[in-house]
């Protein structure tokens, strides 16, 4: 049965490749040349791959840098550069600084911290971890928060009680409060999520357009915080928790942090250096690169001593950074051939009649196609092929590229509904204390408050901001 799920997994390298080979074949559409068609071709067999998954997502970041240069769109050099900008730099930092502090172990700290704010009642401690969850994950992204925060969840429902079955909707709702807290701020700053640094690398290789730091953090984060009580308040209403008051809880968490001590120095400095790199992201990374702070980051944690290159090559997946690399090359192939202006060009057309073709509807339009995407890939895959077209659809509309930019990236956080579209769900629900089913009871609920938000945010506050 092995072998057979094997295969049938195979096919659809076959299945991929055909269809390639078949546009090949056919006659060029008219508005498209023989060098768009070939681009046209990668794309659409790309994305194949990346639907499938017939082999895994680095591998088929390898395929696309290898097709772009055996179908001529690219010389090796060109796709080299492409595949290692400063944006992948950024990505490979910021992934270097989460091991860092991952490393430190400092969960139980942060729970007992997240219970003296809120106090034992249950609605606000699931108030306080999605607040601590987003917050975190706004800078250090949301796999690396789901995997730290996950012992918290742990920790405090096996202080409530030793049979899970007597806690079952007090452990779904302290799970999904971090899986959900840590989903909706990746897209809170740069650093939050490597479909972060792929917008701005289109932004700024397909358009010219450098946006800083801190003018994401000033656009995008406002939807955060209006998110992080809807997010808590749906969750308490959709999983009413057996238990209340979480008093016990608290009294063994806090006498299991007493055994550990005090914060070591190695701790304090892990704090330090990582609040030095956020300022130095929100001061200096304009004139010399969100990757090279990063990695400026990751030698003062070498230095000090914190973390060691083996840890780092140990706990960074690689392969992630040659994903990203391959999804900000095959957006630029995209703009250069042509490709995505002809497929903005063609949506235009096919919504221009049924009055979507600019603004807010248009932008309504983008959004609702990037979660149904976004629902069946990586958020990384969706932004990396909807990137280039929903930027030249806005482009030619007349409708602002910032704006639209940013409702492909936000809108690939409104992934509520499944446990495998995100990380930091996947992750939740590795911990064996929910069912696919429970991401359903709140998750449709969150995706129509998400998309309203972002349509007033856009509406209102993005336009009083001037983008």
């Amino acid at each position: 049965m092995a072998l057979v799920s094997e295969l049938l997994k195979r096919k659809w390298i076959f299945i991929g490749l055909a269809v390639g080979f078949v546009m090949l074949m056919i006659p060029v559409p008219e508005g498209l040349t023989p060098v768009g068609m070939k681009a046209l071709a990668l794309v659409v067999v790309a994305f194949i791959f990346f639907m499938t998954e017939p082999v895994p997502l680095p591998g088929v970041a390898l395929f696309i840098a290898v097709s772009q240069v055996l179908l001529g769109l690219e010389k090796p050099t060109g796709v080299a550069q492409s595949f290692m900008s400063d944006s992948v730099f950024f990505i490979m930092g910021s992934l270097m600084i989460a091991a860092a502090i991952v490393k430190q172990n400092l969960d139980k700290r942060i729970a007992l911290a997240i219970v003296r704010l809120t106090g034992p009642r249950i609605e606000r401690i699931v108030l306080g971890l999605v607040s601590v969850s987003a917050v975190i994950a706004s800078f250090i992204g949301e796999h690396t928060v789901s995997a730290m925060m996950l012992p918290v969840g742990v920790a405090l429902i096996k202080f409530t009680s030793d049979d899970r079955k007597k806690v079952k909707n007090l452990s779904i709702l302290l799970m999904l409060s971090i899986a959900y807290g840590a989903m909706i701020a990746a897209i809170g700053t740069p650093s939050g999520g490597a479909r972060n640094a792929i917008m701005l690398a289109y932004w700024k290789e397909l358009f010219g357009l450098n946006l800083t730091y801190f003018q994401w953090v000033v656009a995008a984060y406002p939807i955060i915080l209006l998110e992080i009580p809807f997010v808590a308040y749906v969750l308490y209403r959709s999983f009413s928790p057996e238990v209340k008051d979480l008093s016990p809880a608290i009294s063994a968490l806090r006498a299991k942090v007493e055994e550990e001590g005090k914060l070591t120095r190695q701790d304090w400095v892990t704090i330090g250096i990582f609040l030095i790199t956020v300022v130095m992201w929100m001061t200096i990374s304009d004139q010399i690169g969100l990757g090279i702070t990063a990695l400026i980051g990751v030698l003062l944690f070498m230095v000090a001593g914190v973390v060691r290159w083996e840890d780092l090559n140990n706990n960074v997946n690689w392969g992630t950074i040659l994903v990203y690399g391959g999804a900000i090359s095959l957006g630029i192939m995209m703009k250069q051939s042509g490709v995505a202006e002809w497929i903005a060009k063609s949506f235009l057309t096919w919504v221009e009649p049924i009055g979507i073709h600019q603004g807010v509807p248009l932008l309504a339009a983008m959004s609702l196609m990037t979660v149904v995407l976004s629902s069946f890939m990586s958020s990384g895959a969706t932004v990396g092929m909807l990137g280039p077209i929903t930027l030249q659809i806005a482009s030619l509309s007349g409708t602002s590229i910032v704006q639209a930019g940013f409702v492909t990236v936000i809108s690939t956080s409104f992934v509520y509904l499944t446990s495998v579209a995100s990380p930091a769900c996947n992750i939740i629900y590795g911990g064996g204390y929910l069912n696919r089913t429970d991401f359903l009871k709140a998750g449709w609920k969150l995706v129509l408050v998400s998309f309203l938000l972002l349509l007033l945010i856009s509406a209102g506050y993005w336009r009083m901001l001037g983008i």
